[in-house]
């Protein structure tokens, strides 16, 4: 029995390791390639779609390529969250549109042009589109937006740190709202339950316990957000210019947690702790990678990263090896 088991694992690590053979390696490949670590092979991912339940995402993509083909690769393909959703919601596949060989015979399948801006379509274990071709939007949002609705057309839940890079990517304009409480624990916790409230930071404005509410006006209106924060007890101060943050305070919550040795976006960090003020598991709003970090904590031996930007807090957790 031991030896059978061995030789299943052996077979496993067999395979996982011919995988890897056959992707790219997101931290010495072509920047038009992003940090996402890809497929060269369309049969391959054909059958890892077949085998996984999952659909194909494939970027057609000029390597080397111009400006726009590169700007996509850094500010689309490159952030850990854009990363994690489209290497574990679905199988990137990425196909050069300036080269011959296998390459060329998937562009003429899906006739698409040579020597090309950045194109990506999300196709099902036959080949078919799943959603509307991405070719004329070189956006993060439109994106993940696809992504979004390819995952519903295949039945499943998106997941909630798809739908916060979401949220944040869509972003224009944000305003600040400051509102006065008995405690601005409590009032972080309850400004941060709203959909559209991007940040809250606990501080003081003439000694008296506030909270700064960043928010999206497309989303949410300064009315309604009044209207909220009346209702639980709170007061509208017009007069910010006093305002002084307190680190110590802010996301309090959290911050009791070893949530707060992850790297989190400032959106997670707000929701998060709103749950945790709640009583509620927080745990759905992580990436599969933030949850692997999550339960690998020590809390004595990792660092403290709730205080340090995403980028460089995910590059610390990373050991070194960047992304965005």
């Amino acid at each position: 029995m031991k030896s059978k088991i061995q030789f299943v694992l052996c077979l496993l690590l067999t395979s996982n390791l011919l995988l890897a053979q056959k992707t790219t390696d997101p931290y010495n490949q072509n920047e038009e390639l992003g940090k996402v670590r890809w497929l060269r092979d369309y049969d391959t991912a054909i059958a890892l779609a077949k085998k996984e339940n999952k659909d194909v995402l494939i970027l057609f993509q000029e390597v080397p390529g111009c400006s726009t083909c590169r700007n996509y690769g850094h500010n689309v393909l490159s952030h850990p969250l854009m990363v994690e959703a489209i290497e574990n919601s679905f199988i990137p596949l990425a196909v050069f549109n300036n080269k011959g060989g296998k390459d060329a015979e998937i562009l003429r399948k899906y006739s698409e042009p040579s020597w090309n801006n950045p194109v990506v379509r999300i196709v099902d274990i036959n080949g078919d589109d799943v959603i509307k071709r991405i070719g004329d939007d070189y956006s993060a949002l439109r994106l993940c937006k696809s992504m979004q609705q390819a995952i519903e057309e295949k039945g499943r839940e998106i997941p909630e740190y798809i739908n916060l890079l979401a949220q944040e990517l869509s972003v224009k304009k944000v305003h600040k709202a400051y509102y006065k409480m008995s405690c601005f624990w409590s009032g972080e916790k309850e400004l941060g339950k709203l959909t559209d409230v991007l940040n809250t930071k606990s501080g003081f404005i003439d000694y008296s316990e506030v909270v700064e509410v960043t928010y999206n006006p497309r989303g949410l209106t300064k009315k309604e957000l009044d209207t909220y924060a009346k209702s639980n007890g709170m007061t509208l101060i017009d007069n910010q210019q006093s305002y002084q943050s307190s680190s110590k305070d802010i996301h309090y919550y959290l911050q009791q947690t070893n949530f707060k040795y992850i790297p989190l976006t400032k959106i997670q960090q707000t929701k998060i702790n709103s749950a945790l003020g709640d009583g509620k598991s927080a745990l759905h709003f992580l990436s599969p990678t933030q949850l692997k970090w999550f339960k690998a904590i020590k809390n004595n031996r990792d660092e403290v990263l709730f205080h340090v930007s995403f980028a460089k807090a995910w590059i610390k957790k990373n050991k070194g090896k960047g992304a965005i």
